[in-house]
């Protein structure tokens, strides 16, 4: 709660941000959650600063993975213990393509693995960014909207089922491109 109220608060959330997007191991959630309650007027630059950092940050990520893999992204995802995950992750590609970065950027599987193997697959860039923007956006939006409607009540909900409220999110969007597909 001290770095969320000091005068380098937004400064360290967005380098923890860009950070956790291509190498370090903690989310920004643990930033975010407290700075929104310690500044709930500010929860929507909050959120901003956090997306944007966040995709920036995947970028970062996305060109180890294309230009790197075999050195940079390679020891990353074995520093973490990734292999089955990026494999998995990375097989995907071939059948839902943009759907594997708008679903796993909205769940607690650490979102450097979606950068760094959407870069080493090749996948098209403008693409990613957009599907980053979309998926860290609405996380990061999400927290923030809840936080500031709800302050305090809500955060032992957040931290105890973000998963739960992100899959939600997740099947509810899936669900309506389903439906406006097939109506």
């Amino acid at each position: 709660m001290r770095l969320a109220e000091g005068p380098r608060a937004l400064w360290s959330l967005g380098a923890i941000s860009f950070a956790e997007s291509s190498f370090f191991p903690i989310p920004p959630d643990v930033v975010v959650v407290p700075m929104v309650l310690a500044r709930p007027k500010q929860a929507w630059l909050i959120a901003t600063i956090c997306t944007v950092a966040s995709v920036l940050g995947g970028l970062f990520g996305y060109f180890i993975g294309y230009y790197a893999m075999e050195s940079i992204g390679e020891w990353l995802i074995q520093l973490y213990g990734m292999q089955e995950k990026a494999s998995e992750f990375h097989a995907n590609y071939a059948e839902w393509g943009l759907w594997v970065i708008l679903i796993k950027g909205l769940t607690p599987i650490p979102y450097k693995l979606v950068t760094i193997v959407s870069g080493a697959a090749h996948f098209a860039l403008l693409p990613f960014i957009v599907a980053s923007v979309i998926t860290r956006g609405a996380r990061f939006f999400l927290i923030a909207a809840l936080l500031r409607a709800y302050g305090e009540p809500i955060r032992t909900f957040i931290e105890k089922r973000l998963t739960l409220v992100t899959t939600l999110f997740v099947a509810a969007l899936v669900g309506g491109f389903a439906v406006l597909k097939y109506i």
